[in-house]
């Protein structure tokens, strides 16, 4: 079976948002119509308890997009966003969420950031998404949504890392850095993955 990941596609994450992709808001109309190619589509959702080690608030001292060490990893300092129960954490109200049979929410370990859906950072804790897909007998998944250099670029390294044949729809996906996500795409295709337009989703299915 094939699925649709939805990653991120959240108030906080589009234009207005506290952590705006550019253009963010324009995938969603290609998101709800690729949607009806899937028999299994899934979302991601960032919820962050208000006291997370990733926001740039909760260091004092320190900026959004400021870099430090956290726990042995390397981290992006970011302003507050997805804060569990706020209008931010919401999916854009504009997005069809009837064919979405599961949410798996991350970012939930105030001492760890999560980007990809499988994963925390530190590959420490798992989401159960891969469980969940295994379960459903799926062995090909497509990744779009927000933002393409984050939370879609690891998930769609951890799916592959999970032996999932791996697409990126890369109409379906903007963004915060072109070239950020220049450098993710060659890393993608390097594991094995592929990067494709949605005018290309049927010779994939």
């Amino acid at each position: 079976m094939n699925a649709l990941i939805l990653v991120d596609i959240q108030n906080d994450f589009v234009p207005g948002g506290r952590l705006a992709v550019p253009d963010g808001d324009s995938i969603v109309p290609l998101v709800n119509s690729l949607q009806n190619s899937f028999q299994l589509v899934v979302a991601t959702q960032d919820w962050h308890p208000q006291r997370h080690k990733s926001f740039a608030a909760n260091h004092p001292g320190k900026n959004p997009f400021d870099i430090i060490d956290l726990h042995g990893l390397e981290q992006v300092l970011w302003p507050d966003h997805c804060v569990q129960g706020s209008t931010g954490a919401n999916f854009y109200p504009d997005l069809s969420l009837d064919k979405v049979e599961a949410i798996f929410r991350k970012g939930m370990d105030a001492e760890i950031d999560s980007y990809s859906g499988f994963y925390d950072n530190g590959s420490r804790k798992a989401t159960g998404l891969a469980g969940y897909l295994r379960e459903r007998k799926v062995n090909k998944v497509f990744v779009c949504g927000l933002a393409a250099d984050y939370c879609v670029a690891f998930t769609a390294k951890d799916a592959l890392r999970e032996n999932f044949d791996t697409f990126v729809i890369a109409d379906a996906t903007r963004p915060i850095d072109p070239l950020g996500f220049e450098r993710a795409a060659n890393e993608i295709l390097g594991l094995g993955g592929q990067i494709i337009g949605s005018d290309q989703l049927y010779r994939h299915l």
